[in-house]
C-alpha cells in the first residue's frame, strides 16, 4: 500500500503510527517484571510447595506415634500426599 499523495493525509498516517508505537512502548514498560517482583513470585511458589510437604510430614509422624511399634507408613504417605497437593497448588498458581 503506497502512502497517500496528500501531505496532510501522510501526516495523519504518520501520527497514527507513532501513537500506536508509543502505546506499545508504554505497555511493554508496564508489563516489565522487576527483580523484586520475580523474587516474591518464586518465593510464593516455593512456599506453596514446601508447606504441604512439611505439614504432611508432621501429620504423618503424629499418626505414626499413635500406632504400636516403629513404623513410618503414615509419614511416607503424608509426605507423598503433601508433594501432590503442593504440585497442584503450584500448577494452579502458575496457570493464573
Amino acid at each position: 500500500m503506497s502512502p497517500p499523495d496528500d501531505p496532510r493525509a501522510r501526516e495523519r498516517l504518520l501520527e497514527r503510527k507513532v501513537e500506536q508505537q508509543v502505546k506499545q512502548i508504554k505497555q511493554a514498560n508496564k508489563d516489565r517484571h522487576t527483580l523484586l517482583g520475580q523474587t516474591v513470585y518464586l518465593g510464593t511458589i516455593g512456599m506453596m510447595m514446601a508447606i504441604p510437604i512439611v505439614a504432611g510430614a508432621y501429620l504423618g509422624r503424629w499418626l505414626d506415634t499413635l500406632s504400636r511399634g516403629y513404623t513410618v507408613h503414615w509419614t511416607v504417605s503424608m509426605i507423598f500426599l503433601g508433594i501432590v497437593v503442593g504440585a497442584i497448588n503450584v500448577y494452579l498458581f502458575v496457570r493464573e
